[in-house]
């Protein structure tokens, strides 16, 4: 996936297991979808939490949060519980749409990088980070991003 490329549509169960999909979910908005490693683990609660502590900040530029792994949903309902995170957090147990991202890993323990792309209501790719050790990156710059096209 590169900046500029159009997203394929895709549906996914959210945490509470309720379908998901993209394009229901532009609303004429921005969309800022994280891949994340694996719930529970320490990177992956500071970088969603990061996420969660700027909603209000994120909501004022009219953009969504969407986080998204590997992991099952109940896992997630349990990640999103324990965080109180205010977005959704979509299982992508098969690696599809990491796949199709091209951030799903070959091999090893970890199944996704962590990349943060953001998407415009036309549903093409605005934006992409990476980073696998700075965790803020990712909403920081999606809404450092985000902030200067509002103010065009």
């Amino acid at each position: 996936m590169q900046v500029g490329d159009k997203v394929k549509d895709f549906t996914l169960l959210d945490q509470y297991g309720k379908a998901f999909t993209l394009s229901e979910n532009l609303d004429g908005g921005y969309l800022v979808l994280f891949f994340y490693p694996a719930a529970m683990t320490m990177g992956c609660t500071a970088e969603s939490c990061h996420f969660r502590d700027l909603g209000a900040e994120f909501k004022e530029v009219g953009a969504k949060r969407v986080g998204i792994s590997a992991d099952p949903v109940a896992k997630q309902l349990e990640f999103s519980n324990t965080n109180s995170f205010d977005y959704p957090l979509l299982a992508d147990v098969d690696g599809q749409v990491a796949s199709d991202f091209g951030v799903k890993r070959r091999f090893g323990p970890i199944p996704v990088k962590r990349h943060t792309f953001v998407i415009s209501p036309s549903m093409e790719v605005e934006l992409i980070l990476a980073s696998e050790l700075n965790m803020n990156l990712h909403a920081d710059k999606s809404l450092s991003f985000l902030r200067g096209k509002v103010a065009k």
